[in-house]
């Protein structure tokens, strides 16, 4: 069981990927901005965050450099409904990107693929 940071502002996508990941054994804490994100990072460890790049508060490009900083080892993967997000993501130093919208079983493939267990 892998302790999972998931970052959103679309409540109503954050809950589907939540139930997923839960469904399939992990403990995640939810944020809905980039703000609240650093926030519930810093108040406790995580093994992987999952974040949006285009968000209100706190854009996920910021959320990625600033989790670079902070963590460089820390497995990151992007979502965006923007493919062209997704490049500059991976460029900055996500670890995977997923493309939106995206099937549960993507998701746990690069849970996989980064042996988050």
């Amino acid at each position: 069981m892998a302790a999972i940071l998931l970052i959103d502002d679309d409540r109503l996508f954050l809950e589907l990927v939540r139930d997923s990941l839960l469904g399939a054994g992990h403990a995640v804490d939810e944020a809905f901005s980039g703000e609240e994100g650093m926030q519930a990072f810093s108040r406790r460890p995580h093994d992987l965050v999952i974040t949006d790049i285009v968000m209100d508060r706190g854009e996920g490009i910021e959320i990625i450099r600033a989790f670079r900083a902070e963590a460089p080892d820390l497995p990151i993967i992007a979502m965006s409904g923007n493919q062209q997000y997704l490049k500059a993501a991976g460029k900055l130093g996500a670890t995977r990107t997923l493309l939106k919208p995206f099937r549960t079983a993507e998701l746990l493939t690069c849970l996989d693929d980064l042996a988050i267990a």
